[in-house]
């Protein structure tokens, strides 16, 4: 890994003067400790360290905190549960099924939502989901989870066909539609959770830097005349921020959704 940075900083022309946009060595930080070894770890990780602490530490806070008369954070922390719960597991599962994958659909909207948001937060800087590890990691959660929900509902065979094998389709139609179900099942429904995940928060990320590193550069290097447009550049850093914000949310909505979908999808009896 550190050599791939180091090649990205050269190929970037880091250490230059003048303006520099955002690269992709932004995503590739020096490691910090174990430089050379499997146990690598530099400041992308770190960020994702932080952001996990921070959000177990939350959740205790919240429980031994709890009250029958919630104040402010008790109610917000139980609005992220009931949101979860209901307007998601609820309303895509059914409510009998949704108690037994509340607590999974849960994990990943909090988890997800708190490492997107790590990229707003002064100090970290960067997403911890956006490097593609950890999108993968997410996905095959979500991918192992549906896969051995069906097979539990319907076993292997049973599982297989109403996937594979849609009814109500012409029997010569399924040499054509099989191959298309069995790539969207097995392939494209996790790739695509993680690499939708992924590619947003990297674009949200080379944005802000693209904006405040303007910034810095118009107001403290460029000529007196071009001073004034690190205002605009300015503005537009702190839009794109609160942009941000509202992506950060949606794409852990978006994917908790779709987790939702396919596990309903996996147990339903046709589909």
């Amino acid at each position: 890994m550190s050599n791939v940075a180091t090649i990205l900083r050269l190929a970037s022309g880091e250490g230059d003067s003048g303006f520099h946009a955002p690269s992709i060595v932004d995503f590739f930080p020096a490691p910090i400790f174990f430089e050379g070894t499997i146990f690598e770890f530099n400041r992308l990780q770190l960020v994702r360290v932080v952001a996990a602490l921070a959000l177990i530490i939350i959740f205790m806070v919240a429980a031994r905190r709890a009250k029958v008369v919630p104040g402010r954070f008790q109610n917000a922390i139980e609005f992220i549960l009931n949101f979860v719960k209901v307007n998601v597991a609820e309303d895509i599962l059914g409510k009998e099924k949704a108690p037994k994958y509340t607590a999974l659909l849960t994990t990943i909207f909090c988890a997800i939502l708190a490492f997107n948001l790590t990229g707003v937060i002064p100090g970290l800087n960067i997403a911890g989901t956006s490097l593609i590890g950890l999108p993968i990691v997410l996905a095959l959660w979500v991918y192992v989870m549906y896969l051995g929900a069906g097979v539990k509902a319907h076993g292997v065979g049973g599982f297989l066909k109403n996937s594979l094998f849609p009814p109500g389709v012409p029997p010569f139609l399924y040499v054509l539609l099989t191959p298309v179900e069995f790539l969207t099942v097995f392939v494209l429904r996790p790739a695509t959770l993680a690499i939708r995940l992924m590619a947003n928060m990297v674009a949200g990320h080379l944005m802000l830097v693209l904006c405040f590193s303007a910034t810095q550069y118009f107001i403290f290097e460029a000529a007196p005349a071009m001073k004034a447009f690190g205002a605009l550049t300015l503005v537009g850093g702190f839009a794109i921020t609160l942009f941000e914000l509202f992506v950060a949310a949606l794409q852990a909505y978006i994917f908790v959704i779709l987790a939702a979908v396919y596990i309903s999808l996996s147990i339903e009896d046709e589909h």
